[in-house]
Parts: C-alpha cells; structure tokens; sequence
C-alpha cells in the first residue's frame, strides 16, 4: 500500500553517490588548505616533520574519540584489522602528508601536486592489473581531461623546474595517495569511517614522534608569527587549523565518500583539491590564478563528470579485502 523512498535501489544509489560527492568535495577542500597554511610556516624555520607531526597528533586527538565510540565494543574488528590500520596510518597518513611536505621544499607547490596527483590513475591501474577491472572509454577520456585541466591550473606550460629529490618526494607521496584512495573505498574491513581515520591518524603520529625522539626525523620548531596575504598570525593559529580542518575533517569525510563513491571515483573527484590548493593560495599568499588557470579547473571538473559517467556499478573487486605490499 505504501511505498517508501528507500525500496527504490536506484534512488537509494543516487542519495548515496550525492551524498558521497558532497563529502569528497568537502575533503578536497580541507585538504587543499593544507599548503597555504604550511608553506609560511616551512619558510618560518618549521621542519616539514614538526609541521606534520602537530597536524596529525592534533588530528588524531579530535577523532579518536569519535573514532572508539563509532567501533561501539566490537574490538575484534579492530584486532582483526590491525595490520590494515597500521598500513593506512604509516602510508596514507604519516608518509604521503610528509612526502607532500618535504617535496616542496625542493620544488615548486605546483609541480609537487601534479606528480602526487597522478594517484587516481594509478587507482585505475592497480584495479586493472588486480582486478581485471579494465576502465572504459569514457573513464579514460575523463581521466585525460583531468591530466589538461592539472597542466594548466598548475600553470605548467610557463616551465617548472624539477629536482631530483623533489621528485623522489612527490612520487612517494603518490604512493601514499593511491593507497589512501585505494583503502578507503574498501568496504569489507567492517571498521567504521571514524575508527580506520582514528586508528590511522593514531599511528601516523606515533610512528613520527618516534622517528623524532631518535632523531631520524629532524624536528625544528620556531615561535615567531607568520604572514598570510599581509596580516600575522601567531604560529599556533594555522597548526591548529592544519590539525583540526585539514586532517581530522578532511580524512573522516574522505573515507567516508570513499566508501560512498569507490576507490577510482573518489580519487578522480579527488582532484579538485588542486583546484582548491589554488583558490586558498591566492587567499592567503596573494596568488592570483591566471585565467588559464581558472580554465583548468572548469576542465577539471568537466574530467570528473566524465568519469562518473564511464563508471559502472560498483564490482565485488571494490569490496574485495586487498592484500598488503610484501
């Protein structure tokens, strides 16, 4: 006699993608803040392990809570999933944020973004290759859209010079990118969004303050104010925000649009970060996109629809626990 909104699978489908897109935007953009808030700290004296170091453990404060009241007692997922967390917190958390960081210290932020962000073709790759999972034309197309869109928001075509070490850098952060994409689109962990950010952001942290305390990582720290677009701030200011809005925010609203969208989905809307990277770096550091800029991003996004149109349902090889590196 009557019918309810969630007995259709196909609108329960579209509420769970919108939904799902609106979390991953929201995750581009608190990620994307993340640079213009670091670099005037970088140049300030700050070492990029104290500038993680703070972001994660900040991070790893606010969600944890949340993140042990989500896993409602059942601490056999978390005992059974220990190997996976501590995977995500080492690579996704504490190795691509820190890579991210030191790269661009030896090149520019641009250049930096576009070899990290070279993780959703790798997504595609990896589902290819282990999967069998082979992207259709549209994906494809839409994957080639995103590559332009990048080259002219990075305003690459001016020339950009690389280093050997930056790009070293910039590619273990891609590593850590993939992976991070790759883990949280997976839905058989049985680990709730807020327990697997909570566990790996713990990790992360420690795993740095371990690194530091023996002096592998070197630590450098300085009290003195730092400028954006003109005004000072105390240094404690944008560690905070790095902390609470560009970690704890954007990885709980990442996983769970990962878990929304699929892994190669969610790494291609992904992508708008550098979108945002950009439009947050003319806010606080004066850096006005030009207007080819501004045309890469509309490309961007045009890429991203793209894709979400070249996706099919999602497969069982989404769902499918994936084995670790050896």
């Amino acid at each position: 006699m009557t019918t309810l909104a969630h007995d259709d699978p196909t609108a329960g489908r579209a509420s769970r993608l919108s939904g799902g897109l609106v979390l991953a935007l929201v995750s581009a953009i608190s990620f994307g803040l993340s640079g213009a808030l670091a670099r005037p700290l970088l140049d300030a004296g700050w070492s990029p392990g104290a500038v993680t170091l703070i972001r994660i453990g900040l991070a790893a404060a606010v969600v944890l809570p949340f993140g042990v009241r989500a896993l409602g007692g059942r601490w056999s997922a978390l005992r059974r999933n220990a190997r996976i967390i501590v995977y995500y917190g080492l690579t996704a958390v504490a190795g691509a944020q820190f890579c991210y960081f030191s790269a661009v210290q030896y090149m520019q932020v641009g250049p930096a973004l576009l070899i990290e962000y070279t993780a959703p073709a790798a997504v595609v790759v990896w589902f290819w290759l282990r999967h069998g999972q082979r992207p259709g034309a549209m994906t494809l197309g839409g994957a080639a859209v995103c590559v332009i869109g990048l080259v002219l928001v990075l305003d690459l075509l001016s020339g950009a010079d690389l280093s050997l070490p930056g790009l070293a850098w910039a590619l273990a952060a891609m590593v850590g990118a993939a992976s991070y994409f790759i883990i949280n689109g997976n839905h058989s962990y049985g680990l709730p969004p807020l327990t697997l950010a909570a566990g790996g952001l713990v990790v992360g942290a420690l795993a740095l303050g371990l690194l530091g305390l023996v002096g592998l990582l070197p630590m450098h720290a300085e009290t003195a104010d730092v400028v954006y677009a003109g005004t000072a701030l105390a240094w404690w200011v944008p560690l905070i925000l790095l902390g609470v809005v560009t970690a704890a925010v954007a990885y709980t609203t990442g996983i769970a649009a990962g878990r929304a969208l699929g892994s190669r989905l969610a790494s291609f809307v992904a992508l708008s970060e550098v979108v945002a990277g950009v439009v947050w770096a003319w806010l606080l550091l004066d850096q006005l996109p030009a207007p080819v800029q501004l045309l890469g991003g509309v490309l961007i996004l045009v890429g991203v629809i793209g894709v979400k149109l070249g996706e099919r349902e999602i497969s069982a090889g989404d769902a499918t626990p994936e084995p670790l590196p050896a």
